[in-house]
């Protein structure tokens, strides 16, 4: 999530300062990207990606999907309010995404290639922000049914809910993103220090919190080899972000993207060469590509209307 208030936690004044913010992360600097569309010779080992991603469209937001093979981008929702933070299911046939076109947020799920969008449960509640698992049998959300917010499973074929993690009454959780072995979900959570990047582990429940309390962090997703946690670094609310990786095993961090701007929503390429975010270097927020070997960018958006929240789709 990216909204940019918070309260206080129980730590001095001066912790808090230094880590509020639903992004609760450090700005940087950098060279902006090449913003022309790169030929398809230029598109490097990923060339063929396709991306799903919600885009402003009037007063409206809705998915919209978009490949290297397609020149014009193909539109899967069109529902007045907000469809968005999508994520494809592993088989990369339906698209999970968080909606209010009821009025409160809802989960629902599309056809990768457009069709009916059929709601996953029906209630009252706020679920939000779907993360389904590698082997598409759990689906990690958001709820804050019959208690405060908290991150919890849902069983596809049984229908049971289990709650995992649950931090204080008034807590806001972001972005769970699953590992690809299933062992671990990463999130974000303003609790007690403003918002910061935890890993829990599925069987045990256990937490723990992995980036630096001074600058916290939002957005996190775990990169396709299970060893890292990418997420939006942003301390004191400035106004640009980087996207940084940390290491799992050494709690090493590697800046990943550090453009003058706004960068949000990483996602990675089903084989783990490609970064794809959104950014507003050039303006409004657009997606945009990064080879991760050399750290050159493409431009996928072009408007009008804001992008965000991309998903690369699985290999099939």
């Amino acid at each position: 999530m990216n909204a940019s208030g918070v309260r206080p936690g129980l730590l001095a004044a001066v912790v808090v300062t230094l880590s509020v913010g639903l992004g609760g992360c450090d700005g940087g600097g950098g060279q902006a990207p090449d913003l022309a569309p790169p030929s398809e010779e230029g598109q490097g080992p990923g060339a063929a990606w396709e991306l799903v991603y919600d885009l402003k469209v009037g007063d409206d937001t809705d998915l919209f999907a978009v490949s290297a093979s397609e020149a014009t981008p193909r539109r899967l929702t069109e529902s007045p309010g907000y469809d968005g933070m999508a994520r494809y299911t592993p088989d990369g046939e339906r698209i999970v995404f968080s909606s209010k076109r009821t009025g409160h947020w809802q989960l629902f799920e599309v056809p990768a290639e457009g069709g009916e969008a059929r709601r996953i449960r029906t209630n009252r509640a706020t679920e939000y922000q779907a993360d389904p698992s590698a082997d598409g049998k759990t689906l990690a959300f958001l709820t804050n049914l019959d208690g405060p917010e908290r991150l919890v499973l849902l069983d596809f074929a049984t229908g049971d809910l289990r709650e995992l993690v649950r931090h204080g009454r008034k807590t806001i959780f972001g972005n769970p993103s699953w590992s690809p072995d299933g062992q671990l979900i990463t999130f974000s959570s303003n609790w007690r220090i403003g918002h910061q990047i935890y890993v829990v582990d599925v069987a045990s429940g256990e937490t723990r919190r992995i980036s630096p309390l001074a600058s916290g962090g939002c957005e996190p997703r775990v990169t396709r080899d299970g060893r890292r946690v990418c997420y939006v670094s942003r301390g004191h609310l400035r106004k640009t972000s980087r996207l940084v990786a940390h290491d799992l095993e050494t709690g090493e961090r590697e800046v990943l993207v550090d453009w003058p701007a706004m960068n949000y929503d990483p996602a990675f390429s089903p084989d783990g060469t490609e970064i794809a975010f959104a950014s507003n270097v050039a303006g409004e927020f657009a997606i945009y590509r990064q080879r991760l070997s050399d750290a050159k960018a493409w431009r996928v958006t072009h408007g009008p209307g804001e992008a965000r929240y991309p998903d690369y789709r699985p290999k099939r």
